[in-house]
């Protein structure tokens, strides 16, 4: 038994022309074309053409659909990455979305939301460093903490954090040693602050991952020119690495 593409569009619920885009890209070929050049599916075409509109309407791409019926990836492996891309898709419009409420509760209490609140969360913009150094549970739970917070409270983090980031500039322009008492207060503080941050292994207690990561967010701030510039440049960076590494190895 053999259909037409017309009558295998019309049964499918697709169109001709989804048919021919198949074929184009090596996703369906037709069983056979005739010497008229009209387009014959036969059983196994009309079986393929199921696999694909189900896979279609789990939101599968076209090239993840190939890759399974091609037996690159077996059926199941590509439903696995598939819904693994969905939960992370999710989880980027989550985060998304709490940006947008909390641009929303600014504007009704008459403030300007800045560019970052508008378009990302307290640190999505650096997701993939964080997990990458701390794992996705420190992510998780800074996150939820940040999100958590009342916009009050999130006005309130935002000024302390300005105050000791002005603070640090201000030790540097002065020309403040990274050993004196002014810089390693300043450094006390700064640790202080990162230990208010739940998630991250200065707010577990774990001393030596407390170090490492003092130290990795000093080079952090140096190599990175969104940081950099933050502490009035790549010197007045460089001036609060060597602060920070100085009390990590020997007050912490």
């Amino acid at each position: 038994m053999e259909w037409m593409i017309h009558q295998l569009a019309q049964r499918a619920g697709i169109t001709s022309r989804t048919l021919r885009h198949y074929d184009r890209i090596g996703l369906l070929a037709p069983s056979r074309v005739g010497a008229n050049g009209y387009r014959y599916y036969d059983l196994s075409a009309v079986v393929r053409v199921q696999r694909i509109l189900w896979m279609r309407r789990l939101g599968m791409s076209l090239s993840a659909i190939a890759e399974v019926l091609s037996d690159q990836v077996d059926e199941q492996d590509g439903l696995v990455a598939h819904i693994a891309a969905m939960e992370n898709e999710r989880d980027r419009l989550d985060q998304r979305i709490r940006s947008a409420r909390e641009a929303l509760s600014l504007m009704r209490a008459g403030a300007e939301p800045g560019m970052d609140v508008v378009l990302e969360g307290f640190n999505d913009r650096h997701k993939d460093d964080v997990v990458s150094r701390w794992g996705e549970e420190a992510f998780r739970a800074s996150n939820e903490w940040w999100h958590g917070m009342s916009l009050k409270q999130q006005r309130a983090w935002r000024r302390d954090r300005d105050d000791l980031v002005n603070s640090w500039t201000e030790a540097w322009r002065r020309g403040a040693s990274v050993v004196s008492d002014s810089a390693q207060s300043l450094a006390a503080r700064h640790v202080a602050w990162l230990r208010g941050i739940p998630g991250t292994p200065t707010a577990s207690g774990d001393r030596e991952r407390a170090i490492e990561m003092v130290k990795g967010l000093g080079d952090t701030y140096v190599d990175d020119p969104r940081f950099a510039v933050t502490f009035g440049g790549r010197d007045g960076a460089a001036f609060v690495r060597d602060a920070l590494r100085h009390y990590a190895r020997t007050r912490m």
